[in-house]
Order: structure tokens, then C-alpha cells, then sequence
């Protein structure tokens, strides 16, 4: 791939703009600046930097965030600040999305790709992929609202029962609500407040610790993000198969 065209797959900007950096020597392949606009570069295991800032080479970007609490996951937010607005420029020009969504006041693990494939994949409910929420509820967690989130609540316009696969009371925390984790594999509209609320609670605080197989890194702070290798850290393990 041509230098130009690196850069212009990368998000640096229109293709006459990432000539310009080329030209303007703004580039640098292992250290060493490259003016040369028809300059071959190996991609695989490329780190490049453009005035000074590093940054590898990814495909397909796909990143993990830690996301804080009063931001919408919109790219026209209404009321809040838009968790776009915690990207660099050329992750914002490569036009990366969330993978579902999390509510302004929701914390927590939150992924964003340019992978339309990928976010499909995770996000359709064919795949069950697990989502862990730690829920600070308003009052005590018992063990009939554990029952009956566990064997399916009714939500208001929905049709049938709506289940989480997983539920555990964690006991009072120490801002003052009771603890819940709920796992889901669906990604339904405010889901875990409406599942909550129906079996008799309510969520006063949401935080998201896991997708699929990914646990938020405990190093990540809010507002922050990191690069991820590749959806394998993401996507459970399949079940192996007992021999015949």
C-alpha cells in the first residue's frame, strides 16, 4: 500500500490532505521521516507516526472504552456530551461505531468498530452474546425478584417473556444501593431498568464489566480507550464438543 493511501485509510483526512502530509514531511516509518508520496509499506505489523504521535496500522478498527457516566452514544447527542468526542480525529473520520449502546447515565465497557460485519455479529441476538451489567438497585435484592428475572419477566410492548441468562444479588455497596449482576444476551431499549422494575426494584446506577469474553481492563479509566487486537478476545469460546 502506497504511503498516501495508508494514511487515508487510517482517517488522516481527504486523500489530497494525507498527500499533503506525505509531502509536508509530517511522516515517519520506524523513526525515519518518508516525503515520498509512492512509497510501498508493509502493513503487517506496521507502527507509523504522523507529527510526532504514533499509531498502528489497523485494518479494521476496533476499540474498547471506558465509558463515563454523562455521555450519549450518539453522533448528534441531545443533552449530553457524545462519547465520539472522546476519539482522536481519525478514529472519528473512519466513521467508527458503538456496538449497541449504553444509556448517558450507564458506565462502563463499551466497544466501537468501522467492522459493519462484526457489529452485526455482536449485536444480533442469533449469536447470544453475554453482557454483564453491575446494577446499583434502590432497594434490597431478593430472592423472588432473583427468580423472576431468571424465569422471564413481561415488558411493556414487548410480546413473551423476557429472560436474563444469569442473576446474583452482590449485597450493599458502598454507595448505599444493592448490588445485582445481571447477565443478558439480548440488547433490548433501557433493558436491564425495565427488567429490574418489573420484578419489583429499580436500578439507581448501571455499569457494563463484560462483553462476551472481554472484561473491562481494571487500568482503563473513564473516558479512556485502547486499541483491541481483534475480535477473538471478544467473542466466547466455542463449546467444545464431547467425543462421539
Amino acid at each position: 500500500m502506497k504511503l498516501a493511501q495508508l494514511l487515508f485509510s487510517q482517517g488522516f483526512g481527504t486523500r489530497r490532505e494525507c498527500e499533503g502530509l506525505v509531502l509536508g514531511g509530517h511522516v515517519a516509518l520506524g523513526g525515519q521521516v518518508c516525503d515520498d508520496l509512492f512509497h510501498e509499506v508493509e502493513t503487517h505489523g506496521l507502527a507509523f507516526s504522523v507529527r510526532g504521535v504514533a499509531w498502528p496500522f489497523h485494518a479494521c478498527a476496533l476499540i474498547v472504552m471506558n465509558k463515563p457516566a454523562g455521555h450519549e452514544c450518539s453522533q448528534k447527542p441531545r443533552h449530553h456530551a457524545s462519547v465520539y468526542s472522546l476519539l482522536p480525529a481519525p478514529l472519528r473520520r473512519r466513521d467508527v461505531q458503538t456496538i449497541g449502546r449504553l444509556d448517558e447515565d450507564t458506565t462502563g465497557l463499551l466497544l466501537l468498530t468501522d467492522d459493519g460485519a462484526l457489529i452485526h455479529k455482536l449485536t444480533s441476538p442469533r449469536h447470544h452474546v453475554p453482557k454483564v451489567y453491575e446494577a446499583g438497585c434502590k432497594h434490597p435484592v431478593s430472592q423472588a425478584q432473583l427468580d423472576a428475572l431468571q424465569a422471564g419477566v413481561q415488558l411493556a410492548d414487548e410480546t413473551g417473556f423476557v429472560r436474563a441468562a444469569a442473576v446474583e444479588a452482590t449485597g450493599e455497596r458502598s454507595d448505599g444501593f444493592y448490588g445485582l449482576r445481571i447477565t443478558l444476551t439480548e440488547g433490548k431499549y433501557h433493558q436491564v431498568k425495565r427488567m429490574v422494575a418489573a420484578a419489583g426494584n429499580r436500578v439507581e446506577a448501571l455499569h457494563r464489566s463484560h462483553f462476551g469474553a472481554l472484561a473491562l481492563p481494571a487500568d482503563l479509566l473513564p473516558g479512556q480507550w485502547r486499541w483491541l487486537d481483534g475480535p477473538h478476545l471478544i467473542l466466547p469460546a466455542a463449546p467444545a464438543h464431547a467425543p462421539r
